[in-house]
């Protein structure tokens, strides 16, 4: 059994849900201690017991300590089963997260998946829908396996009931990893708005300033449509469309802040990615960090990118990636272009 300490590193719910998928993906027992120890509330919170018993579900497992509040977890797999599976999320926790945690060892199934999922599809601290669509899955495609994406109701803290549906399709030869050390010219830039429920001048107030601050205009900015009727909610999208790969960025309304705020917010972000040399952002490093690791283990060859920063949270899901899979990640280079290469160990 490997054993973990869940406040080691950036010590969230990444490691939750990392150590998860790769016990599915290896058949590796997993025993999670401190589980969120140094959060404001410490524990399983609803959306991590999602995660857990999602991992359960599509391997059989044996659990010990899936309960709310819970620093402590054991996690017996069997092998990963592909099928049509429902996961929902009662509250406005994210389903991308859930979804985050089966995909790795669906990737890896016998045959393809469909999964349905149903809670928050936009909230912060955790991958929007749409980056995972236009930023994620064409990397998923690259390495041989395919991941469609079907975004059915947006779903807003703190109503929830966002709708969405995916098709995973595991590589036929296996996961093959690649090099993606740079961005290549820039094909498109665009935002957009999705502001269901609330007074259409705040979508048009967030367009105009940040068209303003990027030099964007006419159909780079636009409102999105967003199917949802539990409620209010506000996201803030750009994409960036390059040769070599798309960034997807998010900046989230709240009560607080004015539309402006959330524009010039998202304007930061933009504008820190396009100063570095990295071809990923600090959040697309974090996922293609895992995918690689799986495709180094199961080619034996090496993957490399370059990222505009390497985070504390990046860092943790390398060291737990490394306790399952017989990897090493190698991180170097200057603060806003580094380089990680993941290699088979050994």
């Amino acid at each position: 059994m490997i054993e973990l300490d869940g406040s080691q590193g950036e010590g969230g719910g990444q490691i939750l849900r990392t150590s998860l998928a790769l016990s599915v993906a290896t058949g590796q027992p997993v025993a999670i201690e401190k589980i969120r120890a140094g959060r404001a509330k410490p524990g399983l919170m609803r959306q991590h017991l999602a995660c857990v018993h999602a991992a359960a579900e599509i391997s059989g497992a044996q659990v010990e300590g899936a309960e709310l509040g819970s620093q402590s977890l054991r996690f017996v797999p069997g092998p990963v089963r592909a099928g049509e599976y429902r996961f929902t999320i009662a509250s406005a926790g994210s389903c991308m997260l859930v979804l985050q945690t089966v995909l790795p060892p669906l990737l890896l199934a016998s045959a393809p998946s469909q999964v349905h999922l149903r809670g928050g599809t936009h909230n912060p601290m955790a991958p929007p829908f749409h980056f995972l669509e236009r930023a994620f899955a064409p990397l998923v495609r690259r390495m041989g396996a395919d991941l469609q994406l079907v975004l059915r109701r947006c779903g807003f803290y703190p109503a929830g009931g966002g709708e969405v549906e995916a098709t995973i399709v595991p590589a036929v030869n296996g996961l093959r990893p690649f090099d993606l050390v740079a961005r290549g010219a820039l094909l498109s830039a665009r935002a957009e708005c999705l502001a269901p429920g609330l007074a259409r001048h705040v979508a048009a107030r967030e367009l105009e300033a940040l068209g303003k601050a990027m030099g964007w205009s006419g159909e780079q900015l636009r409102v999105g449509t967003a199917r949802q009727n539990e409620g209010p909610g506000n996201a803030l999208l750009a994409t960036l469309a390059y040769e070599h790969v798309t960034e997807v960025f998010t900046a989230f309304g709240e009560k607080t802040l004015s539309a402006e705020q959330v524009a010039h917010a998202l304007v930061k972000e933009l504008r820190d990615f396009q100063k570095s040399q990295g071809a990923v952002g600090p959040h697309l490093a974090d996922q293609l960090a895992l995918l690689l690791g799986l495709a180094a283990w199961q080619s034996g060859s090496a993957g490399t990118f370059t990222c505009s920063e390497v985070t504390g949270h990046t860092r943790t899901n390398c060291e737990v990636i490394e306790r399952f899979l017989p990897v090493r990640y190698e991180i170097s280079g200057a603060p806003d272009a580094a380089t990680i290469t993941v290699r088979p160990a050994g």
